[in-house]
């Protein structure tokens, strides 16, 4: 098979949660430890750095990948979903994973696999495990699918976890209740093994203490350990004056990463270099700083407060559910402009009248539906939209909402991209292609 048929395989053959949405998710790990056992188990002989969270684990793993790779380690990091490339999910050291080798993964295994009959998630786990043993890494960023206790990626022991921030998503899948949430996220703590937490919040802290106990887990939140002084934007770069209490030290530092939600994630992944410290891996200062100001560079991330044109101000963000739409607005603050454009694209799975309840009434609106089959129809978002009391037309792609967004607003405007990854995707897509 050729690359290109080896992905429609993978696309059509297995449930794919990204595609399909919830009827892809196993609400176990049996196929994941069949998978492994069937490759050796090659997660055995990896160290990794387990990441969870609502919002805030794939920009906290980048940055941690990024760190570690500039302090000398080879680095694997596992992400998803994917935006433009299914092989973005698999990087080394920045560098995706060949065609070749998914092409040869595939071939390899196909028998063994289809009598498991994995999902598309579990499949790929299988080939990141595989594949980061084979190149012998260092050390693996590994970023949680979908919640935490039942996700694929829990078959492994790390030598550290992260668990960002606990907001309401996959609800269906999750629970209904931020505490029912925390306790799937919770699901990746393991026995002796330190945890950072990066935010203090109320509803949910004692889950996160009564599991980290009771595994005798060292467990620290990041936001007690750490403290922004002040934090401005200059050139394209958020920079920071971090209080780091146990040393009383103050640092600085530069982000090319410059959502608002970034400060809460940069606390826990501070923490979590102090843990890995203590393990023996050897960061300096300088490689904290360097990284942080290359993040995007280093690792290849995309789709983060991405600004895609200046002529107008043009910005994507894959920011999807209720906390993730408060750090747009918030992030929408830093600047002026007359009218604001949202292009808005949302799955069919989701809860709008907790984004609708945020979005600006006074903004031009493009629906659109971004090209997968768990895209809400345009019409459908139209009309839920209206009857929020929010107006705008609707269009049948995403590039056909942001040529109008485009067309429709003056230089002094700003166009907003987004309300889930999908729509950055097609945008970004799009962008490349033209």
């Amino acid at each position: 098979m050729t690359y290109k048929q080896t992905l429609d395989y993978l696309f059509s053959k297995l449930p794919m949660y990204q595609r399909v949405g919830s009827a892809a998710y196993k609400a176990n790990l049996d196929n994941t430890i069949a998978i492994c056992q069937a490759l050796g188990n090659p997660e055995k002989k990896l160290k990794f750095v387990h990441v969870a969270g609502t919002n805030g684990k794939g920009s906290s793993s980048h940055m941690l990948a990024a760190i570690l790779q500039q302090a000398g380690y080879k680095t694997g990091l596992y992400t998803s979903p994917h935006l433009i490339d299914f092989r973005e999910r698999i990087k080394i050291n920045g560098k995706m994973i060949s065609q070749a080798e998914v092409v040869q993964f595939v071939k390899t295994h196909q028998t063994i696999f289809e009598k498991i009959q994995p999902s598309f998630f579990e499949w790929t786990v299988g080939l990141a495990f595989h594949y980061f043993a084979k190149k012998d890494v260092d050390v693996v960023v590994l970023e949680v699918g979908l919640g935490g206790r039942l996700d694929s990626t829990n078959v492994i022991n790390p030598i550290a976890c992260l668990i960002t921030n606990i907001g309401f998503d996959h609800m269906n899948l999750l629970g209904d209740s931020l505490p029912k949430i925390a306790s799937e996220k919770a699901g990746i703590i393991k026995h002796k093994t330190p945890v950072t937490i990066s935010q203090s919040q109320l509803d949910v802290i004692s889950v996160f203490n009564n599991k980290a106990k009771e595994l005798k887990a060292p467990i620290e939140f990041a936001d007690k350990n750490y403290k922004i002084i002040s934090h401005t934007y200059k050139d394209e770069l958020l920079s920071l004056e971090i209080l780091y209490k146990k040393t009383n030290t103050n640092h600085e530092l530069q982000l090319d990463l410059t959502g608002s939600y970034q400060l809460k994630n940069i606390l826990g992944v501070l923490n979590t270099v102090e843990f890995l410290k203590q393990q023996g891996f050897i960061i300096e200062q300088e490689h904290i700083q360097s990284a942080l100001r290359h993040v995007i560079k280093l690792t290849g991330f995309n789709g983060r407060w991405q600004l895609l044109s200046t002529n107008p101000i043009t910005v994507a963000d894959t920011g999807h559910n209720e906390d993730g739409i408060k750090e747009v607005i918030e992030n929408l603050k830093r600047y002026t402009y007359k009218t604001l454009h949202i292009v808005l694209g949302v799955v069919n799975d989701k809860d709008l009248s907790k984004i609708f309840n945020l979005l600006p009434k006074e903004a031009k609106y493009y629906f659109c539906k971004a090209n997968i089959p768990r895209a809400l129809d345009e019409k459908e978002l139209q009309i839920q939209a209206q009857s929020f009391g929010f107006n705008g037309k609707a269009f049948k792609t995403v590039s056909e909402a942001y040529f109008n967004a485009k067309t429709k607003a003056k230089s002094n405007d700003l166009i907003f991209i987004g309300g889930s990854t999908f729509t950055v995707a097609d945008i970004i897509s799009h962008l490349k292609s033209h």
